[in-house]
């Protein structure tokens, strides 16, 4: 025996810790020629049961600039807590954060759909470069939800979505407010109806803590669509981020994806078109974010799953909206919790035949299975005055609306919050940015019979499809809900409500029609025709369009024109990854 043999022999036992060969983080912790890594695990107090353990990234985008993420290292301790109780070697990196409440009506809005793409990237690179076996994806505001998930997909391993919980609802006058009701004082301020001392106690006591914005916004529309996906164990969405209970979920989140890792459960086992047509029947029956409709079609790009944004609009015709929640409502996040939370919801949907209960989950068992793991009130008990039977529905149809017609060939996205009747002609007043269309409106401008058009804020155009709270916000304040439409190739807030459509495609940058739109033209958005025209002919469209030269762009260096150049149209989900299913 040569003494090169004798030595492998010798010392094949304490390089080997007993960890599958089939588990990625072996190629970083096994053999001799890995003394140098495990050297740089031990430096972190990693020892030899660990280094024989799978390895689960804990990729938690904690920070001091939002609510959304301020109590996130806690909810990450909970998960790496359960990932070691259940046999794993957790490691927590990080990644970043756009509040996009402090950034709305800003400049620096633009970067929030931005890092939606940043966290993904991210998070993928950190998986790849470190060999992990495993993760669970911890999400707060707006677009950390989405991203976590797409790097979920794109990695496809093993993996637990958990989110960090919402905001707990402040109180005002006797009643419950939410940052929405601020943004929406500030256009009754501006219009004389409400006193700055009002204000500024509404300001006050909006947000009394730690969590995303607690109505059924975009965080809290995703989050309980993760359950909806399988991405999610069900029942861990709706807790709020101040609660024990909150801590529970993300220690079971972390038992979880040990579970995951020993069945070799991974993303492209649980997502199908099934889990997409659930989560888009949730949305639908929730009044859900439009920007669900964005980030959806993004996930399905990613997953390799067909899924078109007419799709939206067929599921929402046959599911009823069944949950009254803000914005439309008066309920949050919180409130659906006490009644049983994501899970009562769906099941009034699956026993309606509006759900796949085959769809697979996190779990390993279907949707159908975990339904009956939960310990939820019988659905007699489960209603009070906001979820409402399927057969005697809030609303006929699902809140979310696909319009077409000659401005928006490709699609735009409406979430009914009030009349699902609502039919509106007038004429357009055209505005190149949402900070000219806020001071019109400010200023006290607009008038019933209205129609507000911003352009040139879509995925390329912006860059980045700012969302527009502080306009519609504004536009509601001073009164005009139901009677002045705004539409825009840009996105708007889940707090948004009233007749404004979004997601206008193809956007002004690509040489849409929005882009050929004249002050005074008239315009008319019709939900139940689906339908969003200007009265030009054809012919009048291709003369402007002869004439029209693209806006210069808004950024030549720098992030924001890089991820620009890279944004794909806002009907396939903006996405800039270019091995996702784009079809721009």
């Amino acid at each position: 025996m040569s003494k090169q043999a004798s030595r492998e022999d010798e010392e094949e036992e304490p390089f080997s810790h007993g960890k599958d060969p089939n588990l990625q983080s072996s190629e970083v912790t096994e053999g001799a020629d890995r003394a140098p890594h495990r050297a740089m695990f031990r430096a972190m107090g990693f020892d030899d049961e660990d280094l024989g353990s799978p390895m689960v990234g804990i990729a938690n985008p904690a920070a001091d600039i939002t609510p959304c993420n301020v109590h996130l290292d806690d909810v990450a301790d909970a998960a790496i807590e359960g990932v070691e109780d259940a046999g794993g070697m957790p490691i927590e990196f990080g990644t970043i954060t756009i509040s996009d409440a402090i950034s709305m009506g800003t400049e620096g809005m633009k970067a929030s759909l931005i890092s939606r793409e940043v966290i993904a990237d991210s998070v993928e690179l950190v998986a790849f470069g470190e060999r992990m076996d495993a993760l669970v994806t911890v999400a707060g505001c707006d677009k950390n939800l989405p991203g976590m998930m797409m790097a979920s997909i794109r990695t496809d391993l093993p993996s637990v979505f958990l989110y960090g919980g919402s905001i707990m609802p402040g109180e005002h006058e006797g009643r419950e407010v939410t940052v929405q009701s601020v943004f929406e004082g500030v256009g009754t301020y501006a219009e004389g109806d409400m006193s700055a001392d009002e204000l500024d106690d509404l300001e006050r006591n909006a947000c009394p803590g730690a969590g995303s914005c607690g109505g059924m916004f975009t965080a809290n529309t995703m989050a309980s669509i993760s359950e909806a996906l399988g991405m999610a164990p069900l029942g861990t969405a709706s807790a709020p981020a101040e609660s024990e209970e909150r801590y529970d979920v993300a220690r079971r989140s972390g038992e979880a994806v040990l579970n995951a890792v020993e069945n070799d459960i991974r993303p492209s086992d649980v997502l199908s078109k099934k889990s997409f047509e659930n989560a888009i029947a949730l949305q639908v029956a929730v009044g859900g974010s439009t920007n669900a409709v964005l980030h959806l079609l993004a996930l399905a790009a990613e997953a390799g799953i067909d899924l078109g944004i007419d799709e939206f609009d067929e599921i929402s015709r046959r599911t009823p909206k069944i949950a009254n929640l803000e914005p439309g409502g008066t309920k949050v996040m919180k409130d659906l919790h006490e009644e049983g939370g994501v899970p009562v919801v769906i099941r009034r949907l699956l026993d309606a035949g509006l759900f796949h209960g085959d769809a697979m989950t996190v779990t390993g068992r279907t949707i159908e299975e975990e339904l009956e793991q939960l310990d939820l009130p019988d659905d007699d008990d489960v209603g009070g005055d906001f979820i409402y039977p399927v057969d005697d529905p809030y609303q006929e149809e699902g809140a979310i609306k696909i319009l077409k017609g000659n401005l928006a060939p490709d699609g735009a996205v409406l979430k009914v919050t009030g009349d699902d009747k609502f039919h509106h002609s007038g004429p357009v007043r055209v505005f190149e940015g949402e900070e000219d269309a806020m001071a019109y409106v400010q200023e006290g401008h607009i008038e019933s019979g209205d129609v507000i058009a911003i352009r040139n804020e879509g995925p390329q155009g912006g860059p980045g499809m700012r969302e527009m709270l502080g306009v519609t916000a504004a536009v509601v304040g001073q009164g005009h809900e139901d009677d002045v439409a705004l539409l825009t190739d840009g996105r708007f807030s889940g707090a948004t409500r009233g007749p404004m459509v979004g997601h206008v495609a193809p956007e002004a940058a690509m040489g849409g029609p929005i882009a050929l739109l004249e002050d005074g033209d008239e315009v008319t958005v019709d939900i139940p025709n689906r339908e969003l025209s200007v009265d030009l002919s054809e012919e009048e469209l291709a003369e402007r369009k002869e004439e029209w030269e693209p806006h210069p762009p808004n950024y030549t260096s720098g992030v924001l024109a890089k991820y620009g150049n890279d944004f794909g149209s806002a009907a396939n989900g903006a996405v800039t990854n270019p091995g996702a299913k784009r079809q721009d």
